[in-house]
């Protein structure tokens, strides 16, 4: 039988508690004996009293009722958690995000996708993380580099393999070079074959005068991991001398140092990427522009109190 975690009493109490009654003790004298207050002295008698013969012998009656209550009034009924489970069938995303999709509050899409058995579960206890956000936007900014296939055709991901075969074999990859502001979250994404040094560099500049644009900056550092692209390569590194930035790096298998451009590639992939069936890589990149338009100009951001990034920078001039 399962007991409440901070139950008073287990079966053998509560039968105890019973047996005294019966003798002839008091509600309050039998909670007395055994320690516990006359309330639930009250709620043990009267459950067993009421009881049946079978309740009675196998202890049905002395086991820990669900919490739930009996009437929900306000319950969604299966109708309105239809479009609450299909938003996340088709998009994977969690109940802040999808709040804002179905126009219902995270907590009730919370319960809707945990009674369904659709919400997300952790293996194991979350690591120990110390979270950092610099005070300034375009102070300190976030380097990463992500790749993606490139292919003529819809490949295995979403047709399976039986029915794609080979046609893309041969096709090469990309790579997505990223910038994320510490601050304010506001990225800034290029597309390019390559992910050398003299391309990590021209990125760089450009995303600096970007930020820049926006009345971001001066900057003040750039963190990136240990590629050699970045750690060991004169041209990046004239580049950050150039803007006056020190160069910050994430220490071996560390990639939550540099974790807002990680989760921020995550989202990419999830939300542009892998989010539909594209005809072909290049249909696919130039969507890239207007999904990124909308993370930071219209997408509610959770770390940002449910508002875009530019919310934190559109007005920093004045």
């Amino acid at each position: 039988m399962r007991l409440h975690a901070n139950a008073a009493l287990g079966l053998a109490g509560r039968r105890k508690l019973v047996g005294l009654i019966e003798q002839g003790h008091s509600l309050r004298a039998a909670a007395a004996a055994l320690g516990v207050c006359p309330a639930t002295a009250h709620r043990w008698w009267h459950r067993w009293a009421r009881a049946g013969a079978p309740q009675r012998a196998g202890g049905a009656c002395l086991a820990d009722r669900s919490s739930a209550p009996h009437r929900q009034p306000r319950r969604l009924s299966d109708a309105q958690e239809a479009p609450i489970l299909a938003a996340r069938q088709a998009t994977n995303l969690g109940p802040g995000r999808l709040a804002h999709i179905v126009g219902r509050a995270r907590s009730t899409i919370y319960k809707v996708l945990a009674r369904h058995g659709l919400s997300r579960r952790r293996s194991g206890p979350r690591p120990v993380c110390c979270r950092y956000e610099w005070s300034r936007p375009g102070a300190l900014i976030h380097i990463d580099t992500a790749r993606l296939a490139r292919f003529w055709r819809p490949g295995h991901r979403s047709r399976g393999r039986v029915a794609v075969g080979n046609a893309n074999v041969g096709a090469g990859h990309l790579y997505l070079h990223v910038a994320v502001d510490d601050n304010s979250r506001y990225a800034y994404v290029e597309q390019h074959p390559d992910e050398r040094a003299p391309t990590c560099a021209a990125f760089l500049e450009r995303a600096l005068a970007h930020f820049g644009e926006l009345g971001m900056g001066p900057v003040e550092a750039v963190m990136t991991d240990g590629a050699r692209n970045y750690r060991t390569a004169t041209v990046f590194q004239e580049a950050l001398a150039r803007a006056g930035a020190r160069h910050i790096l994430t220490p071996p298998y560390t990639p939550r140092w540099n974790g807002k451009a990680e989760r921020f590639i995550q989202t990419l992939k999830a939300e542009w990427a892998y989010a539909h069936e594209w005809p072909s890589s290049l249909a696919r990149a130039r969507a890239l522009s207007s999904w990124l338009r909308t993370y930071n100009r219209r997408r509610l951001h959770s770390s940002l109190g449910d508002r875009p990034p530019i919310s934190r920078v559109h007005n920093v001039r004045g």
